[in-house]
């Protein structure tokens, strides 16, 4: 287990240093900040998962706008929940929002759980995230622990391991349980949560951490020992796996384009895409073969990588035309998963960031010519 350095006064001024800083200099005018709103804290708290604060507040506030509460969320397909989560990556979590909401719908009556354990148990809501939602809605006496929080507690008390390591993190969770304020009502445990975010976000950051303007720097180990390049420890690097894989961008006569619906488990689950075939197989043959329609080629558009958690993905997108032998869903058939919709009709539906840069790349192949 990794070693602590655990300073004489932590678990005494740790909290309050920290609420007064906050109270201070920390965020206070964020679109999801001075609500007790459950749903409204727990959908900023799942779009804030895995992305930056300024890439989440447009897409929270038309979300909102769209879907004011969680029965207005629970009553529409998950197609339109994705739709609006389009560009914002890491899919899943649209869908768990939606299954979500329809549990509790179902199963609460349309009211949230009061506690951490019991939104656990609800779909895409790990123990961070019900930590969060349950200390600012119901002011519950509960600690998160997000990337953030893991990073100041590594330097504070010079955690000598990675992070993400089981035993480290489990460390870090005793940790951050003992340094909840002792005391307090609803608004000191919503400032404390809300300090620990901002600290993290603002002042501990990753790269060239603001120490001169950090409330804790005083017993902070990796302050005094300058050692904030250095920890937390970074994940020990691998070399990820490159796969290759064509994408068929198919024109009908009217310029529309073929779309398919992903199976709901897996990459994109849910979302509209191209067909896509092993980068040895021919696309025309492909075309024939399982979309019964009959195609030439227009052109070889560039590749386009993309990179995943665990592993790199190198699209070569194959433009070609339909001649003949349209196939059965030519007149769109959500039921079959698959439609054909203008480029304009498609960067509006619920699509993966690869697909909307493709759309882009054909529409602007298409713009200089005339319709052929």
């Amino acid at each position: 287990m990794a070693a602590a350095v655990r300073p004489e006064n932590a678990r005494v001024t740790f909290a309050d240093r920290l609420i007064r800083w906050q109270l201070e200099h920390g965020r206070h005018s964020l679109p999801w900040q001075g609500t007790r709103d459950p749903y409204a804290i727990w959908i900023s708290e799942v779009m804030l998962q895995q992305t930056q604060v300024n890439a989440v507040i447009p897409y929270y506030l038309r979300f909102m706008a769209r879907f004011p509460d969680v029965a207005a969320l629970a009553v529409v397909p998950v197609e339109d929940v994705l739709a609006l989560w389009s560009g914002l990556g890491y899919y899943s979590r649209g869908r768990n929002l939606h299954r979500a909401a329809c549990i509790i719908m179902e199963q609460y009556g349309g009211i949230f759980p009061r506690d951490a354990a019991a939104l656990q148990q609800l779909p895409g809501i790990g123990r961070s995230t019900a930590a969060a939602i349950a200390a600012f809605a119901f002011g519950e006496h509960c600690t998160i622990l997000d990337g953030n929080v893991k990073r100041i507690l590594a330097r504070y008390f010079g955690i000598s391991e990675y992070p993400g390591k089981q035993m480290v993190e489990e460390q870090l969770w005793q940790l951050a349980e003992e340094l909840l304020p002792t005391m307090g009502n609803h608004r000191t445990i919503a400032a404390y949560t809300q300090a620990l975010m901002d600290l993290g976000a603002l002042v501990c950051v990753r790269r060239r951490p603001d120490c001169y303007h950090c409330p804790l720097q005083a017993d902070c180990f990796a302050c005094q020992q300058n050692l904030t390049a250095n920890l937390p420890v970074p994940k020990p690097r691998k070399t990820l796996p490159v796969r290759e894989t064509i994408h068929l961008i198919l024109l009908n006569q009217k310029n529309q384009i073929f779309l398919e619906k992903r199976p709901a488990e897996g990459i994109w689950g849910g979302l509209l895409c191209f067909p896509e075939i092993p980068i040895d197989q021919d696309g025309i043959n492909f075309c024939e073969e399982h979309l019964r329609v009959r195609a030439i080629t227009l052109a070889h558009l560039p590749h386009l990588p993309h990179s995943f958690t665990h592993f790199k993905l190198n699209i070569q997108p194959l433009l070609l035309r339909c001649t003949g032998n349209l196939p059965a869903c030519e007149k769109n058939d959500e039921e079959k998963n698959c439609l054909w919709l203008t480029i304009e009709q498609a960067l509006l539906r619920g699509i993966p960031v690869p697909t909307r840069k493709l759309l882009l790349m054909t529409q602007s192949y298409l713009s200089p010519k005339t319709h052929e």
